[in-house]
């Protein structure tokens, strides 16, 4: 590669939590380019609305180093769209995603980079080992379950927070001006060209992670109803099977009744269809409620994000 060939590399961290991590991660990174002079970057951090003191430390990182720019979002918006927030100022040609707390491998960056040049849109490190408790394994596990069958990813890929993009599948993703951004499925629906690399999965320099299973949770039901009508025709196969259990209960209830007459009718076993019957649609109705509610809360425009201020001048539109 010459020197008229030099290709940028944008680094984008959602930070929570992290002011006593962030500057290694940032320094791994630094570390990382050096030995690659042909390669230029920039990381981006966004401040999450870190309830500690993140913010400051990347206001003084951004101050060193003006390679490095802070984004401050009004509010929690979640990890999604602070990577939304932050691929909106990135301007390199290949933009990678990693974590804030060391996880992730900065220093094995480079695999990613190989890999991506070997002529795929999107390449995703995965960990053969995870240093992870067994709750954020079952999470990620049912996360994985969920890709597959509700926004098609291929069962032999392994997606993780560790991921590099070329620059058109970013102006892709970017282009989604909805409140409910969900990553995987933005890309899903911009390729099929991705690809897998193994790295390493390290332990968390510090804390622990910021994803309760109330976020867990919020995280699934985003993922099942973003980029999908599966579920509402999953709805539609559940009301079919509960009205044919119900016709051939109700035909086997007379079948009985006409053969025995003195037969007394059942009060358990109709409180229990009743209650089952009425739980199913509940639970439909529900679903069928997310829908609406995410349509007309995109009719009103919620934001995806608010910048509250950024450590750099940003002339974009």
């Amino acid at each position: 590669m010459t020197a008229s060939e030099t290709k940028k590399i944008s680094f984008v961290i959602p930070c929570y939590r992290s002011e006593h991590t962030i500057n290694t991660v940032v320094q791994e990174i630094q570390d990382t380019l050096q030995a690659k002079p042909n390669y230029d970057y920039e990381i981006i951090l966004v401040n999450d609305a870190s309830p500690d003191n993140v913010w400051e430390v990347i206001c003084k990182l951004s101050e060193n180093n003006s390679k490095i720019k802070g984004v401050c979002l009004a509010k929690n918006f979640g990890q999604h769209s602070a990577l939304m927030a932050g691929y909106k100022k990135a301007t390199g040609d290949y933009i990678i995603s990693l974590d804030d707390d060391g996880q992730t491998p900065a220093s094995e960056t480079f695999l990613l980079v190989d890999e991506l040049e070997k002529g795929y849109d999107v390449v995703y490190g995965f960990y053969r080992h995870i240093k992870q408790h067994i709750f954020r394994r079952f999470a990620s596990w049912v996360n994985k379950k969920m890709a597959q069958k509700i926004i098609g990813q291929p069962k032999s890929l392994h997606t993780t927070s560790f991921f590099i993009m070329r620059r058109f599948i970013v102006n892709e993703i970017v282009r989604y001006a909805h409140p409910f951004a969900y990553i995987s499925g933005l890309i899903f629906r911009a390729t099929n060209s991705i690809g897998n690399v193994e790295v390493k999965h390290r332990l968390r320099l510090e804390g622990k992670s910021g994803y309760t299973i109330r976020g867990l949770l919020a995280l699934w039901i985003n993922g099942f109803t973003a980029f999908s009508v599966k579920p509402l025709r999953f709805a539609t196969f559940v009301g079919i099977f509960c009205a044919i259990i119900g016709l051939i209960a109700g035909l086997y209830v007379i079948s009985q009744k006409l053969s025995y007459p003195d037969m007394p009718i059942g009060y358990a076993s109709t409180m229990s269809a009743l209650l089952f019957i009425g739980g199913m649609i509940m639970l439909l109705l529900g679903l069928i409620g997310e829908y609406i509610g995410r349509i007309y809360i995109s009719i009103n425009q919620a934001p995806q994000y608010v910048i509250r201020e950024t450590t750099f001048k940003d002339n974009a539109t």
